[in-house]
């Protein structure tokens, strides 16, 4: 399963009116990283423009960012990548673009709007969130941290 996302229009969609923000897009790189670990998919990341100086790269085979060359347009960029696809039932196409979700519809990929992917996104990052603090150990107090605790206590109390 793989998942290929419009940057601009998910960013668009989360940071409305920041979406420019280069810390915006790093913050989304973050997300959909750890959205990646979680489901264990491939994810292509596709923006507008050039690459910034320092724009972090996952350098990861499962999680792509990608650019367009100078000239070219994401949009250009995601119906190439679609259209290369051999198989593309496991492929889901995020845009809120309606010509590039009905392209993914034809060409037999799944289109999710951004609104509907980012909700399954949070959804599955809490779920992780969850599942880890379930998982913490609690640990009791060791005899040295209950006397530090104490006399801390003792200070702030005569004070």
């Amino acid at each position: 399963m793989a998942f290929l996302i419009d940057g601009n229009n998910l960013l668009g969609h989360i940071y409305a009116g920041y979406h420019r923000d280069p810390a915006h897009r790093s913050a989304l790189v973050g997300k959909l990283q750890a959205f990646q670990r979680q489901t264990r998919t491939r994810v292509i990341l596709v923006f507008d423009g050039v690459a910034p100086y320092g724009f972090p790269d996952p350098g990861k085979e499962k999680f792509s960012v990608l650019f367009p060359a100078p000239g070219e347009s994401a949009d250009s960029l995601i119906v190439d990548y679609i259209e290369r696809r051999p198989d593309r039932r496991n492929l889901f196409v995020v845009s809120s673009d309606r010509e590039i979700r009905a392209i993914a519809r034809e060409a037999g990929a799944t289109s999710l709007r951004c609104d509907e992917f980012y909700r399954e996104m949070k959804k599955t990052l809490r779920e992780r969130r969850e599942a880890r603090e379930m998982d913490k150990d609690e640990q009791a107090a060791s005899a040295l941290e209950v006397s530090l605790w104490a006399e801390a206590f003792a200070r702030k109390r005569n004070k």
